[in-house]
C-alpha cells in the first residue's frame, strides 16, 4: 500500500512539476497554464472561492487515480521490454513493439498530464488567469 501511495505522490509531483516553467523559460505551453500547486500557493490573491476549490479537488483527484493506473500499467510493459532486452540475441521486432507499447503509454501520461492543466486553467477566470502569470512572473 505504500508503494501505491509512493508512486501517486511521484506521479502527481512528476506530472506537476514537469508543467511549471523555469524562470526566463521559453516554454509557452507551460507558461499558459497552471498546475494546482500555484493555484492554492495564491488562491487567496486571485480570489479562488469555495466552489472552485471544490472542482480542482476534484480534477485533482481524478487525475490521480489516472495517472496511477496508466504508471502501474506502463511499468508492467516497460518490465516485458526490459525481459525481452534481458536476452543474448534480442527479437528485433518484438523488442520495438514492446517499446511502442510503452512509449504509447508514455504519451497518454503526458495527455492525461496536459489534460488536467487544461481543465484547471478553465476553472479561472480571466482575471484570475491574468493575476496568476503576474504572481508567477514576480515571484519565480
Amino acid at each position: 500500500m505504500k508503494r501505491l501511495i509512493l508512486a501517486a505522490i511521484v506521479i502527481y509531483s512528476a506530472a506537476t512539476s514537469a508543467q511549471t516553467p523555469p524562470p526566463g523559460s521559453t516554454d509557452e505551453i507551460a507558461q499558459n497554464l497552471f498546475t494546482p500547486d500555484i493555484i492554492l500557493k495564491y488562491r487567496q490573491e486571485i480570489d479562488f472561492d469555495g466552489g472552485q476549490s471544490q472542482s480542482l479537488k476534484d480534477l485533482v483527484q481524478k487525475a490521480q487515480n489516472r495517472f496511477l493506473d496508466l504508471q502501474w500499467d506502463m511499468q508492467a510493459e516497460a518490465g516485458k521490454l526490459a525481459t525481452l532486452l534481458r536476452a543474448p540475441r534480442i527479437d528485433e521486432s518484438a523488442a520495438l513493439a514492446q517499446a511502442d507499447k510503452v512509449l504509447g503509454m508514455e504519451r497518454e501520461v503526458k495527455k492525461a498530464q496536459l489534460a488536467l492543466l487544461i481543465r484547471i486553467k478553465n476553472l479561472l477566470t480571466p482575471a484570475q488567469q491574468e493575476k496568476l502569470v503576474e504572481l508567477r512572473r514576480k515571484n519565480p
